[in-house]
């Protein structure tokens, strides 16, 4: 299974990277390692230790989750919270949001701000 979920994340990290138009270079000194491991990590040679996953997070502004998705051995859970969806797919978002132009990242934001005044009914 390791092997599998290696491979999994470094082309998670490959497909965000590129939909950011980072280089390997630019992630690696975000998270102080050479670009080589950032390759490693993509090819999924190497495995990411929590701690980069943490740092890939913040520097790429994803949630950790974002690495786990689409996984098959991975079900995302969370028995807190009856609203949370299990089939969100944060890799469609992210994708089709880099893909906007600015001003309709602008008009989203501005909807989503408006929603946030609706109390929900239910």
């Amino acid at each position: 299974m390791e092997e599998g979920f290696n491979v999994h994340l470094g082309k998670k990290l490959r497909m965000r990277r590129l939909s950011l138009g980072l280089t390997q270079t630019k992630v690696a000194q975000a998270i102080n390692v050479t670009f080589q491991q950032i390759q490693k990590y993509e090819k999924g040679t190497n495995g990411v230790s929590s701690n980069r996953l943490m740092q890939l997070s913040q520097f790429l502004k994803v949630p950790i989750i974002y690495f786990f998705e689409d996984y098959k051995d991975f079900k995302n859970i969370n028995l807190n919270d009856p609203t949370s969806n299990d089939d969100l797919n944060y890799s469609f978002l992210s994708r089709t949001f880099s893909s906007l132009s600015k001003p309709q990242k602008e008009k989203i934001f501005q909807i989503l701000s408006n929603t946030t005044k609706f109390e929900k009914v239910g």
